[in-house]
């Protein structure tokens, strides 16, 4: 009778092993399955693979064929023997929240979870959490031992497999995410390693699919990740970063019980993807008790125009001044202000800064990568960080920038955390440059206002590269890196910097609009900005840099971009050409209310340094062609008619 017991659960442990799980999003547009694959020998053991489905018409289209699932330790794997011992009940996820800073004011985190708990050759537990969403899919690994017992994870099988026929935006991957987002066919290319960071742009399989991959919701247990696929060009691996000189740990060392960031996919339509909060949906709530003094807003810049300008109160003092004049509530005083001179100090250059009614923030030097750049090495620990922070609070600093970080080991994921845990505890804003894309911390630590991690307008100091790539770069950006947080590219510049741009002056203004970020480097010189036609300078004196919602109207990856973004009762519209020819960008105002609106418009004038201004009136009905020049574009504010 006991061997016929035996036989009997054997029998339905092979069951579920082969039986395909489904989670479907509660929009039914979007459906995960689950399959085990049997290893040769005993049937209970095997590999877990998962597929993505999205709804088209009454059919399901196949956005991800069979990908591997499956994580490994130091000391065992969870990959080849994953026995599924037993599976959850599907759950709703939801949850309200409120963004300081983004694409949208008020967000929902609302999706259905499943777990699947396995054991593996050794009995060793492992969790399988998957969070199904109406634009997009999340999943992490969790190991549940409450055991306390230590354990280095070193790597993952997760691979993400895509159709033969998938278009794909990706860049290569450097630690400081600084590079184009390559358009490609094949997925293959020169670049060693066949190395992506995130986030990873894919149109799929023919259709009008898009899936944006990338992961959110990291702790001071993980490490980011990047995506390689050296062996097939189809198949992208999940890969831990490589252990550094200073840090020669591989992946992760931890406590149990564990979890892993969440994998997270964006899919459906263009729009889906630009609009989506996935990347905070699954971040952690806010862990701030009082954040009122959290206020995103422009800020003048002195680095674009004049390197070295910190060093000099005279040059700090103009910036201030334009801050004033431009209604810009902050002033960014950059590197070098410790060595300040010409008629002031630091404090004297932000106690005429908070004369003014301007708040000032500072740069600091990471102290982990480049060290050469100062102020340096004040923030590496906590004894450090508090005693700058106190200084900071009772000269009247409200904000830091801090650069060079050294990459995404879990060194640097804790020391990002623990600068803005700092920060929060001494009322001080946070902007991270030299760094890491955003996995979700504005959520979490709200201070957190923006994030570099992109290929921006300081280029043009350095290299002649973005000159001719910059159309077509500004208007792949809104589909890709600016999808999952807040993007510090320091847009809007009218003159030239080392290199010369050849944007028209109607997209340079466009990128206020276009780009989010929750603090708004605005970089050009006070002269550039002071000679601007009264429209377009009236435009950047009250254009928000926090929205209530965001729309994309059009566009296409690297060829054209229409955002509409909302704040209050107005609606900011703004375009992009990216070709280097004319193009008709057209308007559609179905995002609109059922009122009558006056639109002014911004648009390119007969060259591309100059504007064309009209005043029209539209309604939720209408459409507009709008010309613009090649690489022009155009912005407008929507006002409702009483």
């Amino acid at each position: 009778m006991k061997y016929l017991y035996a036989s009997i659960v054997f029998c339905i442990l092979s069951c579920i092993a082969l039986k395909a799980r489904v989670i479907i999003s509660p929009n039914e547009y979007i459906k995960v399955e689950l399959t085990h694959k049997k290893s040769s020998g005993d049937t209970r053991y095997g590999q877990v693979w998962f597929k993505i489905f999205y709804k088209q018409g009454p059919e399901y289209v196949e956005v991800l064929h069979g990908s591997r699932l499956g994580i490994f330790r130091q000391d065992q794997q969870f990959v080849d023997d994953l026995n599924l011992i037993r599976e959850s009940k599907t759950k709703k996820i939801q949850d309200k929240y409120r963004m300081i800073s983004g694409k949208r004011k008020h967000c929902e985190n609302f999706g259905i979870e499943q777990v699947f708990s396995y054991s593996n050759s050794n009995g060793r537990p492992l969790d399988i959490v998957f969070r199904v969403y109406d634009d997009g899919v999340a999943f992490r690994y969790v190991f549940p031992d409450h055991s306390d017992e230590t354990v280095n994870i070193v790597g993952e099988a997760t691979t993400y497999r895509l159709p033969d026929s998938t278009y794909r935006w990706t860049q290569p991957y450097h630690d400081v995410y600084e590079d184009f987002f390559l358009f490609s066919r094949t997925g293959q290319s020169d670049r060693k390693g066949q190395e992506w960071g995130f986030p990873a742009l894919f149109k799929l399989n023919g259709q009008v699919v898009w899936c944006l991959i990338s992961e959110a919701g990291m702790t001071e247990n993980n490490c980011g990740t990047k995506l390689c696929n050296p062996d097939h060009a189809n198949e992208y691996q999940v890969h831990y970063p490589s252990p550094r000189d200073n840090f020669p740990q591989n992946g992760v060392r931890a406590f149990l019980p564990w979890r892993s960031q969440w994998h997270t996919l964006i899919i459906g339509k263009l729009s889906d993807i630009v609009e989506s909060t996935l990347i905070t949906d699954v971040s952690e709530p806010d862990q701030l008790e009082d954040t009122g003094w959290i206020q995103p807003g422009p800020v003048s810049w002195i680095y674009w125009a004049h390197n070295h300008g910190s060093k000099d109160f005279q040059k700090v003092v103009e910036y201030v001044d334009l801050a004033d004049e431009m209604h810009w509530p902050y002033v960014l005083i950059d590197w070098e202000w410790d060595v300040m001179s010409n008629g002031g100090n630091i404090i004297d250059a932000v106690n005429y800064a908070n004369s003014r009614g301007i708040k000032p923030h500072m740069w600091y030097n990471s102290g982990t990568s480049w060290l050469d750049p100062t102020p340096n090495d004040r923030l590496l620990t906590a004894e450090k960080r508090a005693r700058e922070f106190t200084w900071l609070n009772e000269i009247g600093v409200f904000g830091i920038k801090v650069d060079f970080f050294a990459g995404d080991q879990q060194d640097m994921m804790t020391y990002y955390l623990d600068i803005l845990k700092d920060a929060a505890r001494y009322r001080l804003m946070v902007n991270f440059h030299g760094a890491t894309v955003p996995r979700g911390w504005a959520r979490t630590y709200p201070n957190l206002m923006t994030v570099e991690a992109v290929y921006g307008a300081e280029w043009y100091n350095n290299r002649p590269t973005l000159t001719h790539k910059a159309a077509v770069h500004n208007t792949t950006l809104p589909f890709t890196r600016n999808v999952i947080g807040s993007m510090d590219y320091t847009p809007v510049t009218f003159s030239n910097s080392q290199h010369p741009h050849i944007t028209s002056y109607g997209h340079e203004l466009a990128l206020a609009v276009v780009f989010e970020s929750g603090l708004q480097h605005f970089a050009d010189r006070p002269s550039a900005y002071r000679a601007l036609p009264p429209e377009p300078k009236a435009f950047l004196k009250m254009v928000p840099v926090a929205w209530d919602d965001t729309k994309l109207i059009d566009g296409y990856p690297g060829e054209k971009v229409i955002m509409a973004r909302k704040k209050g009762e107005q609606w900011f519209v703004g375009g992009l050409n990216g070709r280097d020819e004319n193009q008709t960008l057209t308007v559609h105002f179905d995002f609109l209310g059922p009122e009558l609106y006056l639109l002014q418009l911004i648009r390119d004038g007969n060259n591309d340094s100059s504007f064309k201004t009209e005043s029209i009136h539209v309604q939720n009905t209408d459409t507009l062609e709008v010309d613009c020049l090649p690489r022009g574009g155009f912005t407008g504010i929507l006002q409702k008619m009483n």
